[in-house]
């Protein structure tokens, strides 16, 4: 391979478009195994892998075995990062789906706490572990996959297609319960919950072939193969430790949010406000599916808006729609609640749509992967790791929903302000053979005298 490309040739669509589908169908099946995870966490793992505990710490327990895989999703970024910076990012993500694939089949599998005792929450915080593993290597490479493949004004619409496998692997794990639900309590807790993740070896088989036909990134193959570079985490801490404190920072709504209206608002409705189950399912059923179709359309008004101000409108629409949201939980009004459970994730979606454009383009090729993973999977910990367990907390010492819209203000102060601050770079900028950092900013802040 070349080393003295000084420009990345004009993308064509059609190799944006396999690309982008190859982000979706391989995102939706890894963020359905998550989420598959996160709702069992919430309805059924409390009885079942931590029944002798009070039931507020049997629910933080529950919460924190789905935390475990937040907590370990900067080293999986770090691991994958590696080899996507120094292989390539599709050998990368064909192994993340199959690791995601292995762990969520095994918890499919697993004794509970009454066959093996304690034994049984310590298997699941190991597996739960393997699929944060994953799930932090994936995201970063399927954004960049479907980004760096894409035209550059069309750059938040293709990454889009990364962000559409959220609501659609969400649909998918929460529809399944939903439909398992109608079997009744009984069947749900006695072998039920397993289905979903036994379901998951037909859906990793699928997503296998189809990840495995897309081609390399275009990015990848013009300004990293071949070159001669550093450590990627070495590169990364020493020369983009400001752009990932940065990504760091626009997480707060888009991770942390997220696992608000999902994890903690299915678990509110439940246990505080006594909404039947398969109420709650179907809300964040239709929620989901709300999001699917509301995400590429988003994403493509970002190209025209600007990926900041789409971020922007959903920082403050996510906060907005959240008060409501509790306060008719908290009431007991089923109706209500299905439709500011959509209009919540709604909001969030604007956050979400444009954010693997945003992020990707904070860090110049070398080492992106692992900037990007490294930035996303602290991001996520923090945020998407740490608020529903904060939440329940507050909620428990203060008796009040509006705790909780409280912190919820909070991260949506500090996610503006880090999207204000955050530099975007162009790929079309010519690269060096040394990598030298380059003052290719199209828009960023100073420090120092010096564009970040």
């Amino acid at each position: 391979m070349a080393t003295t490309d000084t420009h990345v040739p004009a993308f064509k669509n059609k190799r944006a478009m396999r690309a982008g589908l190859g982000a979706f169908v391989g995102t939706t099946i890894e963020w359905y195994d998550f989420y598959v995870y996160a709702t069992a966490a919430a309805l059924v793992f409390p009885r079942l892998f931590f029944p002798d505990t009070d039931p507020f710490l049997a629910t933080m327990g529950a919460f924190f075995g789905s935390a475990v895989a937040f907590f370990v999703r900067p080293l999986g970024g770090i691991i994958f990062g590696h080899i996507g910076d120094r292989i390539g990012r599709r050998p990368a993500l064909v192994i993340t789906l199959v690791l995601m694939g292995v762990a969520t089949v095994a918890v499919g599998l697993l004794p509970t706490y009454a066959a093996i005792g304690v034994a049984a929450p310590v298997l699941l915080m190991l597996l739960r572990a393997a699929q944060g593993l994953a799930v932090g290597g994936e995201w970063g490479g399927a954004a960049l996959m479907s980004v760096e493949s894409a035209p550059q004004k069309q750059r938040m619409f293709f990454g889009g297609f990364t962000q559409l496998g959220n609501p659609a692997g969400a649909l998918l794990s929460s529809g399944i319960f939903w439909l398992i639900s109608m079997g009744g309590d009984d069947f749900l807790m006695d072998w039920g919950w397993r289905i979903p993740f036994l379901a998951s070896i037909v859906l990793i088989g699928v997503g296998f072939w189809v990840r495995y036909r897309v081609e390399e990134s275009p990015v990848f193959e013009q300004k990293v193969e071949g070159r001669d570079q550093s450590i990627p985490l070495v590169y990364a801490l020493k020369n983009n430790w400001w752009p990932i404190l940065l990504g760091i920072m626009i997480l707060p709504i888009a991770s942390g949010f997220y696992y608000l209206a999902t994890t903690f608002v299915q678990n509110y409705a439940v246990e505080e406000a006594g909404i039947a189950v398969e109420h709650v399912l179907a809300a964040m059923t239709i929620a989901s599916f709300v999001e699917l179709v509301v995400t590429l359309p988003l994403a493509a008004l970002s190209d025209k808006w600007g990926g900041k101000m789409m971020m922007y409108i959903g920082v403050f629409g996510s906060l907005m729609a959240m008060v409501p949201l509790l306060l008719v939980i908290g009431g007991g009004q089923v109706a209500l609640m299905y439709i500011f459970v959509s209009l919540v994730r709604v909001m969030m979606s604007a956050t979400w749509a444009p954010l693997a454009t945003i992020m990707a383009q904070m860090f110049r090729p070398q080492s992106r992967y692992t900037s990007m993973s490294l930035a996303y999977g602290i991001g996520a910990a923090v945020w998407g790791g740490m608020t529903p367990m904060a939440a329940l907390w507050l909620l428990e010492m203060t008796g009040t929903p509006w705790s909780v819209i409280a912190l919820v203000a909070v991260m949506a102060l500090i996610n503006a302000v880090a999207m204000f601050l955050a530099p975007q770079h162009s790929d079309e900028a010519p690269v060096t053979a040394s990598y030298e950092p380059r003052l290719d900013t199209t828009a960023g802040p100073t420090i120092n005298g010096k564009e970040q």
